[in-house]
């Protein structure tokens, strides 16, 4: 497969700069595809497609300060993933990264408080590197809101808003947001529980492998950088006993589908496990665990669209995002959702 088969046209003022007030009152593309029914909705429409039994799998992680600026602005760092707490080693996306020798040293912050990282070592063609620091960098760091979203000044301001409502304090490690999850509220969760649908929480700490792009002409090329997760053995159980009683398993995000199609492709059921995953999902693929998939929409040629099109077909992935174009909804992190039912 090729990666323009996963292209389309997006206009620039539909990608969000700005997240919609409530969180729920985003808009939401609903298809079936057994029905192959098309709805428009709000999200908090979405509790009218829940069922009695269903479990909403939700990713807890909660996104760090990840961006560092150089202090004398050369130098923009993305941190990624932890790799030794002890010696402040991370792997990170660095962007100039070819003005940069190994074992050569970047300083981050301001006038006396300051963080010095030192290069270990570098890929320049996919712009990652790993650099050990005198100290932890993160609190020199802001939220890493993605380039795409100009209007930064206002979303820096409001840096809850770029977590979802369920991050929890002690999950932090994210570079990027699982943005599906940004739709929910308090109140609109509690309405769900209040029909009977139960929420699982999983973690997927989301590093660059969700949002490194492709730049191999065939898809099949391209590697997935490895992510963390953990499904706890009361998530296990909970999924289990769904699964069992033939009750949906609904994965809020894309994290969550990675997180749970990886566990079932390592030991053919759920199970308690926390470990790294580079699992790579796009046309072909068999899922075991999903039966429905709340998400944005996202970027032409990324994974993450492959990922869907695994899901619901490429040919009608790619007629339903030209439909939401049509419609004018809100693309990206900040953007409008999808559910897609297989049922």
């Amino acid at each position: 497969m090729n990666l323009n088969d996963f292209d389309y046209e997006l206009p620039q003022e539909l990608i969000a700069q700005t997240p919609v007030e409530p969180r729920d009152h985003s808009r939401l593309l609903v298809y079936n595809k057994a029905s192959d029914k098309v709805e428009t909705k709000h999200f908090y429409d979405i509790v009218d497609y829940l069922n009695k039994g269903d479990v909403v799998v939700i990713n807890n992680t909660k996104v760090m300060q990840a961006r560092l600026h150089s202090s004398d602005g050369k130098f923009e760092i993305l941190l990624c993933k932890c790799i030794d707490e002890e010696k402040h080693t991370w792997e990170i996306l660095l962007k100039n990264a070819k003005k940069l020798q190994v074992g050569g040293v970047v300083t981050f912050g301001d006038g006396k408080n300051v963080v010095v990282g030192t290069l270990d070592s570098k890929d320049v063609e996919a712009g990652t590197a790993v650099m050990s620091f005198n100290r932890d960098p993160e609190p020199f760091g802001e939220m890493p809101l993605p380039q795409y979203i100009k209007d930064s000044e206002h979303a820096k301001a409001e840096t809850n808003r770029y977590n979802t409502v369920y991050a929890s304090d002690d999950k932090k490690g994210s570079a990027a947001a699982p943005t599906a999850g940004l739709h929910w509220t308090p109140e609109l969760m509690e309405k769900v529980r209040k029909k009977g649908v139960v929420f699982c929480e999983i973690l997927l700490h989301v590093g660059i492998g969700t949002f490194r792009p492709v730049k191999v002409e065939n898809i099949k090329d391209h590697k997935m950088h490895a992510e963390y997760y953990e499904v706890s053995q009361a998530a296990a159980d909970m999924i289990n006993n769904a699964r069992k009683n033939g009750n949906r398993i609904i994965c809020v995000g894309t994290t969550s589908v990675r997180t749970l199609e990886s566990v079932y492709a390592k030991f053919g059921d759920i199970r308690a496990d926390a470990a790294d995953t580079s699992i790579y999902i796009y046309p072909g693929f068999k899922y075991n665990v999903t039966d429905a998939l709340i998400t944005n929409f996202h970027l032409p040629k990324s994974t993450l669209v492959m990922l869907v099109s695994a899901y619901i077909g490429r040919e009608k992935t790619l007629e339903l995002y030209n439909f939401a174009v049509r419609e004018k909804f809100r693309f990206f992190s900040f953007g409008d959702a999808c559910l897609f039912m297989l049922k």
